[in-house]
């Protein structure tokens, strides 16, 4: 299984910066000392026709150039520099990767990305540009360039505490992408966007309650493309419902998380979608238990990828649903 990776790119923070910096080179570590079977690759930076087919270029511009204002960097959550613009650009290269791996594979991730609070003209908590939205864009966009007239459907399936209000905007009048989000109900963003499905969960939540909203929720999901399944589902699988998270609110216990992934992955394979997984949100008190968090997400993947539902035995990605234009 291939999994993307980009912590070399560090982005110089203030002292006292909450953002988990440090988390991915600990997770990378973790993945090659205890995950040995997964494929750690660097991820690419993405280019600005790729980032074009989801955001205003002015905005990319603004972003590789250095030409945000204060107050666009404020609501980033980022002081820009040179390495900000790159690591932003290679968080979306390594979900544009992970795609195309798990299209071949069956599973793939990246440790990072998630960055779903990105809308098509600004960034957000500390988000730069929307990994997921990129992603699949360019996903569609090969898939009709290999087969003139059909379209691929894609599946977003967001259990980060915090709601996906960037990708609910960005595919907001788009019937082939299909946004599901499972978060806190108090918690930021507090100005939501309405995703095709989300389902807000009250401050304290725990395990079974939350289990039973996510089955809930898949059952949604699966009637509404009862005609037409996804052809590929992104999974951005936020750490920060753990119990120990800073910013989270919920109370979910590391085994809830474990088999929060397990009913995902399982739901997926078991209708042939391929996924691509993304590490997401995490702010624990311990940056060691929310590495604990992405390292068992990882090892979930691994192990669905081993049950044979990966590698994939064509080129061509056939039994992948296709949707013609015309149905629509």
């Amino acid at each position: 299984m291939k999994a993307y990776y980009s912590d070399h790119f560090v982005l110089p923070l203030p002292a006292g910066h909450r953002f988990p910096m440090q988390k991915y080179s600990l997770l990378r570590d973790r993945v090659r000392a205890h995950l040995p079977a997964i494929e750690l690759c660097e991820a690419p930076a993405a280019r600005d026709g790729e980032l074009a087919l989801v955001h205003d270029p002015v905005y990319v511009t603004a972003v590789a150039d250095g030409l945000l204002s204060p107050a666009q960097q404020r609501e980033i959550g980022f002081p820009w520099s040179p390495a900000m613009a790159e690591r932003a650009r290679r968080s979306v290269g390594g979900t544009i990767a992970a795609a195309r791996a798990a299209l071949e594979e069956g599973v793939s991730a990246q440790l990072a990305g998630g960055t779903h609070h990105a809308y098509a003209g600004k960034g957000s908590g500390f988000c730069v540009f929307n990994d997921v939205a990129v992603a699949a864009r360019l996903m569609q966009a090969e898939w009709h360039r290999r087969r003139p007239g059909a379209l691929l459907r894609v599946l977003v399936i967001d259990l980060d505490v915090h709601q996906g209000n960037g990708t609910a905007s960005i595919f907001a009048h788009d019937d082939t992408v299909y946004t599901l989000s499972l978060h806190g109900a108090r918690n930021f963003p507090f100005r939501k966007e309405p995703s095709d499905l989300d389902v807000e969960l009250p401050d304290g939540c725990e395990d079974e309650t939350y289990l039973a909203a996510l089955d809930g929720a898949l059952e949604q999901v699966w009637a509404a493309h009862a005609k037409a399944l996804p052809g590929l589902a992104f999974f951005v699988a936020g750490a920060d419902p753990h119990e120990g998270d800073r910013l989270g609110r919920l109370k979910l216990s590391q085994e809830g998380l474990a088999e929060r992934d397990r009913r995902v992955l399982k739901a997926c394979a078991d209708r042939g979608i391929p996924v691509a997984v993304s590490m997401a949100g995490g702010y624990g008190h311990e940056i060691e238990r929310t590495v604990d968090v992405h390292q068992q997400t990882l090892s979930e993947c691994l192990r669905q990828w081993q049950a044979g539902k990966g590698p994939r035995q064509h080129a061509q990605w056939p039994g992948t649903p296709l949707v013609e234009q015309s149905q629509r």
